[in-house]
Order: structure tokens, then sequence, then C-alpha cells
């Protein structure tokens, strides 16, 4: 059963949080372009909005077959383990509270009038920041995995 989990938990990463990451970060740059525009086309914005929305509720089936596999493989001690929890959390939240919320504050202004949309600039770039931010995360949770470094269950 644990290779199943395995097998679901590492198709749902991929699957999952593969698309979020990548909406994520490929918004900011649309995003500064659309806010710059003279007549802007928030389209392509919507449907990478869209993705990183859907792709994060769906991305709750990786922790979920993680915590399967972990247990079925009694590391639920381990180090790397719960530091990779730690960290899918925080990018969790980052997704959450920090990229969801202002990738919609740009789409509210973007059939605004170009003073108010450049007004929003600033918040594209931080939004770079905590997009990069959260695939950082990922990234370092992805070489845990992999490395899962002090491991002692063989």
């Amino acid at each position: 059963m644990t290779k199943f989990f395995l097998t679901v938990h590492v198709l749902a990463a991929i699957l999952c949080v593969g698309p979020v990451t990548v909406a994520a970060s490929m918004f900011p740059p649309i995003a500064r372009r659309m806010l710059g525009a003279e007549t802007p086309d928030a389209g392509g914005l919507q449907v990478l909005h869209r993705i990183t929305r859907v792709y994060a509720w769906a991305g709750l089936a990786v922790p979920v077959f993680g915590f399967a596999v972990a247990g079925g493989m009694q590391v639920m001690d381990e180090a790397w383990l719960i530091v990779s929890i730690v960290l899918t959390l925080a990018a969790a939240l980052v997704l959450a509270f920090l990229v969801v919320p202002a990738q919609s504050a740009v789409l509210a202004v973007a059939d605004q009038p170009a003073e108010v949309r450049s007004g929003l600039l600033s918040k594209a770039k931080l939004l770079s920041m905590t997009s990069g931010i959260f695939g950082l995360l990922w990234l370092i949770v992805l070489v845990l995995m992999v490395v899962k470094p002090g491991h002692t269950k063989g």
C-alpha cells in the first residue's frame, strides 16, 4: 500500500504543484506588461490566476498522500521530513495569503485607467518576489524528499 501512496504522492506533486508553481511565476511579468499597457488585456492573467487557485486546492493531495507514505515507511520522526512539512506549510501560506490575493488585486484593476493600473506596478514586483519564494520553498522540499539527509530507516 505504501508504494501506491508514494506513486499518488509523486504524481500529485508533478501534476498539481508543478502547474501552480509555473502559473504563479508566469503571472508577475505578464502583469507588469499589462499594468503598463495602453489597452490592457487580462485574459492570460485570468487563466494563470485560475490555474493557481484550482491547482492549489488539488495540490492538497500532495501532503495528504505524503503523510500516508511517511506513516507507512515509519519516518515521521525524521528531521528531513519534519523540515519538509514545515516548508510545505510555509509554501501553502505564501500561496494562500500573498500570491493569490496579489494576483486578485492585479486583476481587479485590469479595466481601470492607466494611472490606477500603474499604481500597482510595485505590487506586481512584490508578487514576483513572493512567487519566487513559493517556488524556492518547493525546490527545497523536493531536494529534501530526494536526498533525505540523515535518513536512518533504510
